[in-house]
């Protein structure tokens, strides 16, 4: 079984929805109703622990009444009192027997007024324990532990995320992928005439004429190898070969480093009309929504609009924002932001930078004085620069990850704009000739859009209607 198969066979229970979230519904009641049998159970022994504590004080009183009574009869017997005696005696054991039993009243009066403040008092104590879980959660969520989630929850979770990739890949599968269909239905054996055509397909989807030419002779390697002569056959080894070459032996992470030791400080750079600034918004509403306190820091001071446009995005996914007035040196900005990160306790800190690319010399130095900023203020320094391309750019977008790659480090590649272009193959070739993998993908304009790439569901959603 080829690796396409088993990637397909991986996704192939969120197609049977029905039946596989009835068990997952069924699982997620059985350890609900567990949870409520166990909860009811404690708070019954909590209540007949109360009740015997009760009972065990009212025993105490009892007892030492009687032994109180029981001293004041062997008096009385030692003295041998005559009549007038007797009865001040009598007088002085009723006057005693009120007055205990006016201290007895006001005893019992003090511990219902001790039991209501108590009562009184709860609700806050509940209130404290409650705000002290959600600064756990919060702490927690900086190294990704969150709320544990329902398996129901998860498994809706990974079904929505590959419908984006199935919805957001659509135009590349009808073209790209309808074509190698094309191809295998018009050749009956595997000739040079065949090779000539996938590779003009394959360069056309924007994978790129170098990751092409290296992907060609690997499949000639293997058609040779294994003695295969038919086209269909080649099918499932063409999208095999294709991870491959994007995976290429290496442990990928397509997460943001965070940094235990201050907030995360992550730059993102681009040219203007990238989306840069809307993405940096829904990357804020996601993490937002995984218990993060996030901070927008506006340091594209150069381009008109660009921080009054952060600063609705700010508002709109309801996150902090820090910014000046255009025109501001935007290492100042930098430095201020991460302050004011500091000291109202943010944990991740994006920061929007200009995208002058024309002015490599002066955008270099631009950058440079950030992250040496961001160094003097955070141990650690900048967690993550993330580029921002437009995939509908195609080789253009290329051109530009590879100058931006020779002015700053860029650990990982934004590329937005996904669903909106045939040529879904520029995530091989970014991977391939940039050596920058893919974090983020954009497959719409909604918030929940922006995915944090997979390249497993990258290749379902590319190839599942080839097999």
């Amino acid at each position: 079984m080829g690796l396409f198969s088993k990637i397909k066979d991986m996704f192939k229970k969120y197609d049977d929805s029905e039946e596989t979230k009835e068990e997952n519904v069924e699982e997620v009641e059985e350890v609900e109703d567990s949870e409520d049998e166990v909860a009811e159970e404690e708070t019954q022994q909590e209540e007949v622990e109360d009740i015997e504590e009760e009972e065990e004080s009212e025993e105490e009183e009892e007892s030492e009444e009687e032994e109180e009574s029981e001293e004041e009869e062997e008096s009385e017997e030692e003295e041998e009192p005559g009549e007038e005696e007797e009865s001040e005696e009598e007088e002085e054991s009723e006057e005693e027997e009120e007055s205990e039993e006016e201290e007895k009243s006001e005893e019992e009066e003090e511990s219902e007024e001790e039991e209501k403040s108590e009562e009184e008092e709860e609700p806050e104590e509940e209130e404290e324990s409650e705000e002290e879980k959600e600064v756990k959660k919060e702490k927690k969520g900086l190294f990704g532990f969150g709320k544990k989630k329902t398996k129901e929850e998860i498994f809706e979770e990974e079904k929505k995320s590959i419908k984006i990739y199935e919805k957001g890949l659509t135009k590349s599968r009808r073209g790209f992928v309808s074509k190698l269909a094309n191809l295998t239905n018009k050749y009956t054996k595997i000739t040079d005439e065949y090779f000539e055509e996938l590779e003009e397909i394959l360069i056309m989807a924007d994978i790129g004429v170098n990751t092409v030419m290296e992907f060609i002779d690997r499949l000639r390697d293997r058609v040779d190898k294994e003695h295969i002569s038919d086209p269909s056959e080649l099918k499932e080894i063409i999208v095999d070969e294709l991870f491959i070459i994007y995976v290429n032996d290496e442990v990928l992470t397509n997460k943001i480093t965070f940094n235990e030791n201050g907030p995360t400080v992550v730059l993102f750079i681009g040219v203007n009309g990238v989306g840069k600034t809307t993405t940096i918004g829904k990357i804020a509403y996601q993490l937002k929504r995984d218990g993060h306190k996030v901070l927008l820091v506006g340091a594209d001071t150069f381009r008109a609009g660009a921080v009054a446009q952060l600063d609705e995005w700010a508002k709109k996914v309801d996150v902090g924002f820090f910014g000046k007035e255009e025109g501001a040196d935007p290492a100042s900005v930098v430095y201020d932001g991460i302050e004011t990160a500091k000291k109202e306790d943010y944990d991740v800190v994006l920061v929007d930078t200009a995208g002058r690319l024309q002015n490599k010399v002066n955008l270099m130095k631009e950058l440079e004085k950030m992250n040496k900023v961001i160094d003097s203020l955070v141990d650690g320094g900048c967690s993550e620069t993330l580029l921002i391309i437009d995939a509908t750019t195609g080789q253009n977008g290329i051109s530009q990850a590879k100058a931006f790659k020779e002015i700053t480090n860029i650990t990982g590649i934004v590329l937005t704009k996904l669903d909106g272009t045939a040529k879904g193959g520029i995530v091989l070739a970014i991977k391939e000739e940039v050596g920058v993998p893919v974090k983020y993908i954009g497959l719409g304009e909604g918030k929940d859009d922006l995915s944090v790439f997979d390249i497993e569901k990258y290749i379902y959603g590319l190839f599942k209607d080839m097999m």
